[in-house]
Formats: C-alpha cells, structure tokens, sequence
C-alpha cells in the first residue's frame, strides 16, 4: 500500500499553494492550517508534511509557531521543511514538535551542516529534499538552480546514510497533470532500498494508483485535496481500507 501524506504550506501563517514553485501564483486555501490538519487527522491520517515557504525563500525558520499549534493540538507526526539553514532552526523545528526535518538547500550549499544534522539526529528523523527541474537540483524555494543533477546527489547522500528522499518534480508541482512516474521509477531502480516519497503533480486517485503500481513507497499530495479532485472522504477511504482507485 502506497502512503498518501497531505501537504499544508504556509505563506504569513495561512495555508497556501503554488503552481510549479512561483510565489506570484499563490492562492490562499485556509487561514488556519490547524483547522486543515485536524480535517486531515479526522480522515485519518497519520502523517504530514509542512513547508514553511517564507522560510525556504528566506535564511531561516519564519513559521515555526504554525508548526508548534499543529504538533501540540493534533497527534499528527509532521516532516517540517523550508527555511531550516542552521543548527538553531533544526533545534527549533524539532523544540515546536516535527517529528522530522526536511534538508533540501542546505544539502546543496553546506553539506557539511546537513551531514551534521544526519549525524545527529538520525536518518529516521533527516529526510533528504531532492527538488528537481529537468533532472537539476533545485534550491531557495525553488527560485535557484545549480549544477547538480538528482541521481548524483541523491547517491552522495544514501552513501552518507540517508534512508528517506522527498522528490518533487517542480515543473509538475500544482499543475494536477499527473506525477513524474519516469522519474521515481529511475530513482528506485538505482536505490531500490529508498523510502522514496514522490511529490507533485498529483491530480486524480489514479495518479496515486499508478504511483503504487510502479512501487513507490509514500506520495505528498497537496493542491489535489484543496481543489477537491482528491476529497476528505477519499483520503479516509484510503487510510481505512488501503484502495486507492473507488472501484477497485
């Protein structure tokens, strides 16, 4: 069974999407992410991921109080990601409740700061952001390229421990056209032990289904939910029975 994790990111405290990483094409969901994830853990979920967006665009963890309500009012275990440059965020995520961390940015800029956090805190608790647009690694949000292309880094960092990689296809992220399958597939076949979760361009329940037929352990699903292509009542139907397709 494929897991399905909602996503909730934040932008001035209020749950937000993008499409295809651009902040100018923000739209507001929800002024209160709490009152989100409790929908969330009502269908019965179990797990999500937070991005704090004014962190990722910034050097450091901005909305850490929307992480601190979520964890401290709902059982949700949270990946917290955005923002996290320095051994203080990473405390102060981990001190407002997130369960994990997600290192993206700092990966590529200082990879001595993230091995130190792996080092640390565990590969149970440090996941790898593995953020891509035409196979390069993406930084700051989205709004940077590099240089380095996904399956090396990826590499570099499962030699170093890692166990856990979120992936998001940027040029698929909120579009609803369907997730880079290709893509997780060639991932897996190079690190077939990879707790890999997929993320973006989810857009329909078959999507997901297609994402567990190829063998993907986990997907983030986000603007698929807020635009009710995805519903509370299939997020529920999911964590209770493991189906993914209504008929199936």
């Amino acid at each position: 069974m494929i897991e399905v994790i909602p996503a909730i990111d934040i932008i001035d405290g209020k749950c937000v999407r993008l499409t295809r990483g651009n902040y100018d094409e923000k739209r507001i969901y929800n002024e209160s992410p709490l009152d989100v994830a409790r929908a969330f853990e009502d269908a019965g979920c179990r797990n999500l991921h937070v991005v704090d967006l004014d962190g990722a665009r910034s050097q450091h963890i901005t909305n850490y109080k929307v992480l601190e309500a979520i964890a401290s009012h709902t059982e949700l275990k949270v990946d917290f990601g955005g923002g996290l440059k320095s051994d203080d965020d990473v405390r102060i995520a981990f001190e407002c409740g997130a369960e994990k961390v997600t290192g993206g940015s700092i990966a590529v800029k200082s990879p001595t700061t993230f091995e130190r956090w792996l080092d640390t805190y565990g590969s149970r608790r440090v996941i790898l952001g593995a953020d891509t647009r035409d196979g390069k690694i993406l930084t700051d949000g989205w709004q940077k390229g590099s240089n380095q292309s996904i399956i090396p880094f990826i590499e570099e960092y499962v030699q170093k421990g890692i166990t856990q990689v979120i992936s998001t296809d940027v040029s698929c992220d909120g579009t609803l056209t369907g997730p880079s399958v290709k893509l997780y597939v060639e991932i897996l076949k190079k690190f077939p032990r990879l707790f890999l979760i997929a993320s973006g361009g989810v857009g329909r329940l078959s999507d997901i289904a297609e994402l567990e037929r190829n063998g993907i352990p986990a997907v983030i699903v986000g603007k698929a939910i807020y635009e009710n292509c995805i519903t509370l009542k299939d997020l529920e139907r999911i964590n209770l029975t493991g189906t993914c397709l209504p008929d199936a």
